[in-house]
């Protein structure tokens, strides 16, 4: 199969799809890799390398895209992307639809078949491919809510971790999932004092287990979260509803209650969102302020540490990339139950039901494509 990896364009993202050691893998199995020009750079990674491990690299963009057979990326494609996919092409990438209806409406109008990391399952019960970004999205998050609570970025002037004889800051996480867990991991270690909350009574025993009495866990009611927004200096949004909308646990309403200069760094934005007034941001522009609560809303925080989250993501990815390109993506699909969920636009078809309910628009069910 031929497979193509361009290099992300979304506003300082310097992820890439694929290193020179999945390469070196694809080309053992009989496949052809062509590599855009630079596309590694951001995550030090040089062409020639990619040329050492098998790849070929290519300078036309137009080309590489229109001789692609397999499309293999890191962030959702962008809208000049998504006009050069066509029927026939498989895009393997996280995708995030349900808070895109642009992006949703131009992958079913290109014909392609688009497999969203971010929807992938195993038999866990987890999500795999959404995993490793979420860690480092997860770790990222008191280190982005620390420095926004720094005067100088809007901040109220606190200092995560406090001094003796002043106390910590008060670190509010909204879900105990992986993000959460890895938030609070941080959190800790920098001296802060941690809330986890979460709907689910299972989480909140396997956190009380790992941390102990050095966090704090609250079950999910609305009363209660409105209690601790009013007390924390940094509330890190990590809620999941894989692969529909976040669901919107700060109201507008609650920001006027929350401390001037306090601060929401919003993992979930990738989703829509868990607050109300949050919206993309990007590392060049970062954060902004309502109500006097700054809102950090990066929807590409593991970009930032590209290295670390390209070797991450595809320690978890190139599994499923080997099946594709071996087997074609009905046949993969066919043969992994956990990949399957992973389909989400098929040939003009939307197949993900949580994204067709976020957006308002009819799904087909993917037993019913696989068996045509």
């Amino acid at each position: 199969m031929k497979i193509a990896v361009p290099k992300e364009i979304k506003t300082q993202e310097y992820r890439v799809g694929l290193t020179p050691v999945s390469v070196a893998e694809l080309v053992r199995h009989g496949h052809s890799v062509a590599v855009e020009k630079s596309a590694g750079e951001g995550s030090g990674i040089a062409d020639s390398d990619y040329v050492r491990a098998g790849a070929s690299i290519q300078d036309s963009v137009e080309l590489l895209w229109k001789e692609a057979e397999l499309i293999v990326k890191v962030k959702e494609p962008q809208a000049i992307e998504r006009a050069r996919l066509s029927r026939g092409q498989i895009l393997f990438t996280y995708l995030h639809l349900a808070a895109d209806a642009d992006q949703t409406a131009d992958l079913i109008r290109s014909g392609a078949t688009c497999i969203a990391y971010e929807t992938v399952t195993s038999r866990s019960g987890g999500l795999p491919l959404l995993t490793p970004m979420s860690e480092v999205a997860g770790r990222l998050a008191p280190q982005a809510g620390a420095r926004c609570l720094e005067k100088s970025m809007g901040g109220r002037g606190v200092l995560l971790g406090g001094v003796p004889g002043v106390p910590p800051a008060e670190v509010v996480i909204l879900g105990g999932g992986v993000s959460g867990t890895h938030a609070a991991t941080i959190a800790l270690g920098m001296g802060a004092r941690v809330t986890v909350v979460d709907r689910s009574a299972d989480v909140l025993k396997r956190l009380t287990v790992q941390f102990g009495s050095a966090i704090q866990t609250v079950f999910s009611v609305q009363a209660q979260v409105e209690e601790l927004l009013e007390r924390a200096d940094l509330v890190i949004g990590c809620v999941l509803l894989p692969g529909a909308a976040a669901p919107k646990l700060i109201k507008r309403e609650m920001l006027a209650r929350m401390k001037p200069g306090s601060v929401i760094v919003d993992v979930a934005i990738d989703q829509g969102g868990c607050c109300e007034t949050s919206r993309p941001t990007t590392h060049d522009a970062p954060t902004y302020v309502v109500d006097g609560v700054v809102h950090y809303c990066v929807a590409n925080m593991p970009g930032a540490v590209a290295r670390t989250s390209t070797f991450a993501l595809n320690n978890a990815t190139l599994p499923f990339v080997v099946d594709i390109a071996n087997k074609g993506w009905k046949q993969a699909l066919l043969d992994d139950v956990y990949l399957r969920p992973g389909l989400n636009v098929h040939e003009g078809r939307l197949t993900c039901k949580p994204v067709g309910d976020a957006l308002g628009i009819d799904s087909w069910d993917i037993s019913d494509v696989l068996a045509a």
